[in-house]
């Protein structure tokens, strides 16, 4: 993971709803996360009644709950939450991997970006640097919902618009129905 980041955007957050879903293997490090992703979404002014949090047993896990988030329409955005802390064997690999994956799917069918805040790394220094150091990805992680979050609000918009002009346009039709 690089230690490079972007650079901050102002997002007035008051009007969004966020999803969190934080996995409790390696608890004391996700809840760094998870303390750091709300405070970042506080300072953006998202009120608290509008921040879910979901607790689940693991990174596995993670990506089935945010679906299942994304998929009620209730959030502009999910962050999935959870710490891989490579072992004796390339399992964190297999996690990595298969949760990346889960949630780029998941946005792509549910139309709700999906944050992938799964932090995998070779050792517990490393961990312990990007969840409870400077590097703070749990603010990282929440910055990039709150964009998402807002493309998402944008985008449909504009969606919806596209597709009255296509219905107008077809004479009060579905403008993708089949004739």
């Amino acid at each position: 993971m690089s230690q490079d980041k972007p650079q901050p955007t102002d997002i007035d957050g008051r009007d969004l709803w966020i999803a969190i879903v934080a996995a409790r293997y390696n608890g004391d490090l996700v809840d760094s996360l998870l303390e750091r992703a709300r405070r970042t979404l506080r300072d953006a002014k998202v009120p608290q009644a509008q921040i879910t949090v979901l607790r689940v047993p693991g990174s596995a896990e993670v990506p089935y709950a945010a679906h299942m988030l994304a998929m009620t329409g209730e959030h502009d955005c999910v962050i999935g939450l959870g710490v891989v802390v490579a072992g004796d064997t390339p399992h964190h690999e297999v996690i990595a991997n298969s949760t990346a994956v889960a949630f780029q799917e998941s946005s792509l069918r549910s139309e709700v970006p999906i944050v992938n805040g799964i932090v995998v790394t070779l050792d517990r220094a490393q961990a312990e640097a990007r969840c409870k150091g400077p590097l703070d990805r749990g603010a990282e992680f929440a910055r990039a919902a709150l964009e998402m979050a807002s493309h998402r609000i944008l985008l449909g918009e504009r969606l919806d618009q596209i597709e009255a002009e296509e219905k107008s346009r077809k004479g009060g039709q579905e403008p993708f129905a089949q004739n």
